[in-house]
């Protein structure tokens, strides 16, 4: 009663064409929902996220949920969840992915779930990881754990968005440090991120957490740019 009374006073709104939610549409109303490009890529490893990756570090699996085109709904739910604090689009994301990826063996392997992680001045700034929330509903879906201690980022970086991927990685890869990494050992690993563009963060995630023996990564993001 409580939350249908706070819906009265300020009712919910859909993050892309903002008219009022009715009961049981939840961030998107049904059209937009139904409008969303899914990109299904995690029914056939063969896809587009994990050939960003070949011949550069070795992946497992690799998916996305939805791609990212620029003044789409894509990007308007993205904005809003990196820089407008609306944590409950990573929520919803993340419980829709970890759906689809429970229903596939390989993914239910995993072990632990692990975001890119962010420097703690971005952190401070920001007041959130904005992929924390996608990633604990993956890991609740994959029976898996979040983990957000063990993959650290101990030195700021400037944006290197005019850099290429080699020069963006290398430095990349020297920010990262890892925890506690006998809790690393022989795990299968998701490593989540909300974008992948060219792919370098990710990759130099992925090569710092390669130092672990026996370690098995795969790769989940809430889009696909293009």
């Amino acid at each position: 009663m409580f939350h249908d009374f706070i819906n009265l006073l300020y009712p919910a709104s859909c993050h892309i064409c903002q008219t009022e939610l009715v009961k049981n549409e939840h961030i998107l109303c049904t059209s937009c929902l139904h409008d969303l490009p899914v990109t299904r890529y995690h029914l056939d490893n063969d896809n587009p996220v994990k050939k960003i990756f070949q011949g550069r570090v070795k992946i497992d699996k690799a998916t996305a949920l939805l791609h990212f085109r620029k003044k789409s709904g894509v990007q308007q739910l993205i904005h809003d969840l990196k820089y407008r604090g609306h944590q409950e689009i990573g929520n919803y994301l993340g419980a829709w992915l970890g759906e689809e990826l429970s229903a596939i063996d390989e993914y239910r392997e995993i072990d632990l779930v692990l975001p890119v992680p962010l420097h703690k001045s971005r952190l401070k700034e920001r007041g959130y990881n904005q992929v924390e929330a996608f990633g604990i509903e993956i890991a609740k879906k994959l029976n898996a754990q979040y983990r957000s201690d063990l993959l650290l980022k101990v030195n700021a970086m400037q944006t290197q968005t005019r850099k290429g991927r080699i020069s963006r990685w290398g430095k990349i890869e020297q920010t990262l440090e890892l925890h506690k990494p006998d809790e690393l050992k022989g795990k299968t690993v998701l490593l989540v991120d909300d974008l992948v563009t060219t792919g370098a963060t990710l990759e130099a995630c992925a090569h710092k957490l390669l130092e672990i023996e026996n370690i098995r990564i795969s790769i989940a993001t809430m889009a696909i740019t293009h």
